[in-house]
């Protein structure tokens, strides 16, 4: 068991960047283990400073775990005039495609317009990669916990359980995720 464990260890350390000893010499992948790192799309509103907040919050965390997480705002966000829906959707759509797994904040009266875009573009894309692990859809609002209308529309709701799971919690999205790791 100490030695799955620090097996476990060393491929959370060498996915974390730190592929060098105290000596400076280049460590070797721990053995029997694949070093590739899980790839997220984190899909959800960014739209204000505590949406793109949180985000980023969750993003370091699953980056810690050794996750590689795309975040759309971090790459661009639509604050000049030279933003347009072109180049958005050319930046984004091959994050989707390159994506082995996808997170997506539910939260609000609705789910965000371009979070649904982006779930069903990868729903569809899973139809022919069986490489691809799933959607985990993150559903914090206490609207939702307190029985009223959660704001999840039901095809939305289809498109992610058919090939994952809603979760509560950010805790319970990282648990699917390391599971599909």
């Amino acid at each position: 068991m100490k030695n799955a464990a620090r097996s476990h260890d060393q491929l959370l350390q060498y996915r974390r960047g730190s592929r060098h000893d105290s000596r400076g010499a280049t460590l070797p992948a721990p053995a029997g283990c694949s070093v590739r790192a899980l790839k997220i799309y984190f899909a959800g509103p960014l739209f204000t400073p505590y949406e793109r907040s949180f985000i980023d919050e969750c993003a370091d965390a699953l980056r810690a775990d050794g996750f590689e997480v795309f975040v759309p705002h971090e790459h661009e966000l639509a604050r000049d005039g030279d933003v347009t829906a072109v180049r958005i959707f050319a930046q984004d759509r091959p994050a989707i495609e390159r994506a082995d797994a996808m997170l997506a904040i539910l939260d609000g009266p609705s789910v965000d317009d371009g979070t649904a875009c982006e779930i069903g573009m990868f729903h569809g894309l899973m139809q022919s990669d069986p490489s691809k692990k799933g959607i985990v859809g993150l559903l914090t609002d206490i609207r939702g916990m307190r029985g009223e209308s959660a704001g999840v529309n039901l095809f939305v709701q289809g498109a992610i359980e058919d090939v994952g799971r809603i979760v509560a919690s950010f805790e319970e999205a990282r648990d699917v995720l390391r599971a599909w790791g």
